[in-house]
């Protein structure tokens, strides 16, 4: 994808990396939300629903109005394809299936402090914990898509409804890790026998 030896590097990761990553986080807000800002054992894990049901909402505005957006020209393209072209082009590409550190921390860094405006320096404790929770959810969901065979009915229906996506119709099914969003905003399949 690039001609830099180093620039390639830092567009592979290994499914595993956002774990490592940001679960220690995600330990270290609840040990904020419970010793430091001694939020209630109700406020805790509402907000970290809160976040979780943030994230499903996030993943399907990034999906459909970023990772999908057609910019003009070569350079535009060019952009795109860096992205999220690539993923479309080599589906079962294993080092390109969740987002690289490159990108998912300062995305991270910024829904932070977006998220702290908004709620507070303590209430985006248990928040973040929920949205991070979230994105890990979609990461591991979609490489687990792309990779695993399935058995269950809920990751069958989640597993077709992403590979319609990637095969038949990518204006539609935009949700990863959920459909509800496709459902509310009328992104879903059309066509007879499709999700």
């Amino acid at each position: 994808m690039f001609r830099s030896d180093f620039l390639e590097a830092l567009s592979h990761v290994h499914f595993t990396v956002p774990l490592f990553i940001y679960v220690p986080v995600m330990f270290w807000f609840l040990y904020q939300s419970i010793f430091v800002f001694s939020l209630s054992a109700v406020s805790i894990p509402g907000f970290i629903i809160f976040g979780i049901g943030v994230w499903t909402l996030t993943e399907y505005l990034l999906h459909r109005f970023v990772f999908h957006l057609d910019l003009p020209g070569k350079i535009g393209q060019r952009i795109h394809f860096i992205f999220h072209g690539v993923h479309h082009d080599y589906p079962n590409d294993s080092k390109r299936l969740v987002m690289v550190p490159t990108v998912s921390i300062p995305l991270a860094i910024l829904f932070y402090f977006l998220f702290r405006m908004i709620l507070g320096g303590e209430l985006v404790a248990p928040f973040f914990i929920g949205f991070l929770a979230g994105y890990l959810f979609y990461d591991m969901s979609h490489y687990a898509i792309h990779h695993f065979n399935f058995r269950s009915k809920f990751w069958l229906e989640l597993k077709n409804h992403h590979m319609i996506h990637h095969y038949s119709d990518n204006e539609n099914g935009f949700g990863v890790s959920s459909k509800f969003w496709d459902l509310i905003f009328r992104t879903t399949f059309n066509r007879k026998g499709k999700s």
